[in-house]
């Protein structure tokens, strides 16, 4: 199986072939700019189901939410505020 590599530009421009490439299995890889990499995977619906893991962080944090460990933002506060505050919070 040969690994077939395009750059985003060529992706869109080819995207009905690409697609079906990687219907038939081959290893799709899409760049974009020089530090970024894509593969291009079919799924199936099972795929997107969640898994055990996934389930129980998610219950996990419900039940944090529901024990009040949030954080909120403060009035006037900026978006990138907010985040270097709850960084510090967690790390």
């Amino acid at each position: 199986m040969a690994i077939i590599q395009v750059t985003s530009r060529e992706f869109r421009e080819r995207l009905a072939s690409l697609f079906d490439l990687a219907d038939k299995g081959e290893k799709v890889v899409i760049k974009r700019g020089r530090k970024r990499a894509y593969t291009l995977t079919p799924i199936e619906d099972d795929d997107l189901d969640f898994t055990p893991e996934m389930l129980e962080k998610i219950d996990r944090s419900v039940q944090e939410a529901k024990d009040g460990k949030t954080y909120e933002m403060k009035q006037n506060e900026t978006l990138d505020d907010f985040l270097k505050r709850v960084e510090k919070c967690i790390m």
